[in-house]
């Protein structure tokens, strides 16, 4: 009876660690994983003024970028979002852009001028046309004058030059056929100029 009670108390003894146990090195930690940062989307402007998610294909995120609020708060103003959506999706890609556009310029003149809009800036250019066309033909009507008026000058001058050389062609011709004319006439020139030579030396000196 004493014996089974000694060999229990010596199985329930605990056993030393091994030496070889306790010189094992610890586990390595994880190697750390290489993570990306999440890209962050800012939602476009007319997204971030409605106070709605930005949706991947929203249709106002490639004309309303987030850096321009004040393009879509003026559409947004006077034609409204629902609108403006349904307007652009309506319409082919290709013409949206311009649309855009088109309603930006319109909500404009339609804030500086709420009575006419933009048919009063239209008005405007037109009257400016107007009135430049009115100067170009002006201005061309002038130079057309200042054409005639040198073209006129020019047919003068050639009919002045006209009837000038048969005058001095006769004169040439008429010398050549009769010379002796043109020498009594310069003997009538040297005997008058004699004869005045002649009176005044005989005039005396002193009176």
């Amino acid at each position: 009876m004493f014996k089974m009670e000694y060999s229990d108390t010596s199985a329930a003894s605990p056993q030393p660690p091994s030496p070889s146990t306790s010189s094992s090195p610890p586990p390595p930690p994880p190697a750390p994983t290489s993570t990306t940062p999440p890209v962050v989307v800012s939602p476009c402007a007319a997204c971030k003024i409605l106070r709605r998610r930005c949706a991947n294909k929203c249709v106002l995120a490639p004309y309303f970028p987030p850096t321009e609020p004040a393009k879509f708060t003026i559409a947004h103003r006077v034609f409204g979002a629902s609108n403006i959506i349904k307007f652009l999706q309506e319409l082919p890609e290709s013409q949206r852009a311009d649309a855009v556009s088109s309603m930006v310029y319109e909500a404009s003149a339609r804030i500086r001028d709420p009575v006419y809009g933009c048919a009063g800036a239209i008005c405007h250019l037109q009257k400016q046309v107007n009135e430049l066309q009115a100067q170009l033909a002006k201005a061309q009507a002038e130079l057309v004058n200042m054409q005639l008026q040198q073209a006129n000058l020019v047919a003068l001058l050639c009919m002045e030059m006209r009837q000038s050389e048969p005058n001095s062609q006769q004169s040439v011709d008429t010398f050549l056929s009769s010379p002796q004319n043109y020498q009594g006439n310069l003997g009538f020139l040297d005997d008058n100029n004699n004869n005045n030579l002649a009176s005044l030396w005989e005039q005396p000196l002193w009176t």
